[in-house]
C-alpha cells in the first residue's frame, strides 16, 4: 500500500515533512506516518510520530473523509516544535486539497 501511495499518489513537500496521499474506496482516512532512521535514534524517532499523529487527531475533523495518506518526516522534524509539525500538517493537507472547505 505505501509504495503504491508513493507511485501513484500526489505529493507535496515541505522542510519538516512530506505528504502523499491518494483517495480510497472507504468512507475514512487511513493514516500512516514514515520516520527514517536519519531522522535520530528510537526515541527521536518516536517523539516525532507521536507529535505527527497528535497533530493529525486534532485536526481530524478538518480533513475530508476517504483518502489514503503518508506523511513522512523529514530531517528537521527531529528539532521542530509541536506547533511546527502541526502547522506543517495543515499546509501541505491544502496543497493537496484534503481540507474541507471551512476549514481553509
Amino acid at each position: 500500500d505505501f509504495r503504491f501511495l508513493y507511485r501513484k499518489g500526489k505529493n507535496a513537500v515541505t522542510s519538516v515533512l512530506a505528504m502523499y496521499a491518494r483517495k480510497n474506496k472507504n468512507t475514512s482516512n487511513r493514516i500512516g506516518i514514515t520516520v527514517s532512521t536519519k531522522v535520530g535514534k528510537a526515541v527521536v524517532r518516536n517523539r516525532v510520530r507521536r507529535r505527527i499523529r497528535e497533530a493529525y487527531r486534532i485536526n481530524e475533523k478538518s480533513f475530508l473523509p476517504g483518502y489514503d495518506i503518508i506523511i513522512v518526516s523529514r530531517v528537521r522534524a527531529a528539532k521542530a516544535s509541536f506547533r511546527e509539525i502541526e502547522k506543517n500538517l495543515l499546509e501541505l493537507s491544502a496543497r493537496l486539497g484534503l481540507l474541507s472547505e471551512e476549514q481553509e
